[in-house]
């Protein structure tokens, strides 16, 4: 326990304290993103935050775990590639092929130290839901990076749901990675949140994307059936995998595609709708938080109880999908 609270506070306390420094870094070297019609902000961004971000994070991993086995370094070397194809889109705007090629090398670096999804299904499967499931976690937390403090705030509650559940699950070390996330999270939301001062750029979201899916596939419940406790991590996930299905739903049904900017994410939707960007951003800290409730609640639900829960909220999820895509 003291491991992981001296992890957060390492990764909250490098991270805050570089933020002047990258963002000055930032700004000298043409780190930044440019207003446009499309985007929130009317002055040029600095972009380096996910540099901070990381390197407060893995840090911390690595000054207080020295002793930790061949899975954690596979670990940290898929994230410094995934971070480093977020860097170069940050800087050169890369395609999105180049974006998903680069969360597959991360990918197949975690295969081979056998980090992966391990059903009792053909081999093949397990690799293409593994794959399927960070490349579709990384690229929601990209997508909900549209609104001062947003994506941070929702990465860093959804860290701490899986610290928690780690801790009492002993997972000592999926604890340890995901109080690096928290902490990392809290120490650049002091410069992120409205009115922002620095953006974490792709560097940010595809690192924290790829490190939260990967954490949810390590939870483990031995005290339950992963029969049920399978959909804990898509609760904890909850927000940024609703937001990313409302956008591909809304621009599939527009002839629009799904790789175009605009603002029709769950936050614009709620601006428009009277909302401040703050209370919308509260509002969906909020929410993340009732969905990681309900997953600690699934992790003791029995079968029925689970699936209640589950098929409840997918119509639940699914009229409110309907209703916010209707015009204002």
């Amino acid at each position: 326990m003291r491991t992981v609270i001296a992890v957060f506070l390492m990764a909250l306390s490098v991270t805050a304290l570089s933020i002047p420094w990258v963002r000055r870094l930032a700004l000298r070297t043409g780190f930044v993103d440019s207003p446009a019609k499309r985007k929130m902000h009317s002055t040029p961004m600095p972009l380096l935050g996910g540099v901070a971000i990381f390197g407060g994070a893995v840090l911390a991993v690595i000054a207080f775990v020295p002793a930790f086995p061949n899975t954690v370094a596979g670990v940290l070397l898929s994230l410094t590639v995934v971070a480093l194809v977020g860097l170069l889109d940050d800087r050169y705007g890369l395609p999105a092929w180049a974006k998903l090629a680069g969360q597959f090398l991360g990918f197949l670096i975690l295969t081979l130290f056998d980090i992966h999804v391990k059903l009792p299904i053909p081999q093949l499967l397990n690799y293409t839901i593994t794959f399927v499931w960070l490349a579709g976690i990384s690229n929601a937390i990209n997508f909900l990076d549209n609104m001062d403090g947003l994506s941070a705030g929702v990465s860093g509650v959804a860290a701490a749901f899986i610290m928690l559940l780690g801790l009492q699950n002993d997972q000592f070390l999926v604890a340890g990675l995901a109080a690096a996330v928290f902490g990392a999270c809290l120490g650049f939301l002091r410069f992120n949140f409205k009115p922002a001062q620095i953006f974490m750029g792709d560097t940010g979201s595809l690192f924290l994307g790829f490190i939260l899916a990967l954490l949810g596939l390590q939870l483990r419940f031995p005290a339950n059936s992963s029969f049920v406790t399978w959909m804990v991590p898509i609760f904890i996930l909850g927000l940024p995998i609703f937001d990313t299905t409302l956008v591909v739903v809304s621009r599939l049904r527009r002839g629009v595609s799904p790789n175009t900017a605009g603002k029709d994410h769950l936050s614009h939707r709620l601006v428009q709708r009277g909302f401040s960007q703050r209370e919308a951003v509260l509002l969906l800290y909020l929410l993340t938080g009732a969905s990681g409730m309900i997953g600690v609640f699934v992790t003791e639900a029995t079968v029925v109880e689970g699936y209640l829960i589950f098929g409840t909220l997918l119509l639940l999820g699914g009229a409110t999908m309907w209703q916010l895509d209707k015009p204002v």
